[in-house]
């Protein structure tokens, strides 16, 4: 029952994430495209004239983080076999980031400061959670190398925008090493459902 509780939540809070985003891409005040490719993810939280429904992106920020802490600890900490501490601290690390990210707007020299290094943990501590989890469950089968692979492409893409913040295609990199946990969440769940009979 907590492996199929745990895995509806990913789904949810993964699909939840991706809707609220692309509703409040569209209501942005520039073209749906443009929005994706040359503004970033925060933009779209920023409560402006900009962006309408910065409220619906925040609760996106916040209902993956809450997600991230309550299916890792609920249940798929069972599957974790070894660097159990790592895993919790890395979790509470992206969970509790990504929540700054909702709280804390960008835009703001106050508190610009704070906002980046929410989206610091939230995007690396996140990212190297991936790693991480793939190399500590009892196997190293399919679903284990998707999470490795999300895990480096997440760093990757990372260090890309990481190094290039003036570039116009900042944007671009950022989404990408955000949706590679947006991804996982999603698998993770269809993971769990898939064991409900064996790990329940």
């Amino acid at each position: 029952m907590k492996s199929k509780i745990a895995g509806i939540v990913f789904i949810l809070g993964s699909l939840y994430y991706l809707v609220a985003e692309a509703i409040s891409a569209f209501s942005f005040n520039d073209t749906l495209v443009s929005t994706y490719l040359f503004h970033t993810i925060s933009e779209l939280g920023i409560p402006n004239i900009n962006s309408p429904l910065s409220f619906l992106m925040n609760s996106a920020f916040i209902i993956i983080g809450l997600t991230f802490i309550f299916c890792n600890f609920y249940k798929f900490k069972d599957f974790i076999i070894k660097n159990k501490a790592v895993f919790y601290i890395l979790t509470l690390i992206a969970a509790i980031g990504v929540i700054i990210v909702a709280l804390i707007h960008a835009g703001n020299p106050v508190t610009d400061g704070y906002h980046s290094l929410g989206a610091i943990m939230a995007i690396l501590g996140g990212n190297i959670l991936l790693i991480i989890i793939s190399r500590s469950m009892d196997k190293f089968e399919s679903y284990q190398k998707i999470t490795l692979v999300l895990g480096i492409i997440g760093l990757i893409a990372f260090w890309i925008m990481f190094f290039n913040m003036g570039s116009l295609y900042m944007p671009v990199f950022e989404r990408l090493s955000v949706y590679t946990l947006i991804i996982w969440s999603f698998i993770s769940g269809v993971y769990l459902l898939r064991n409900t009979k064996v790990y329940s």
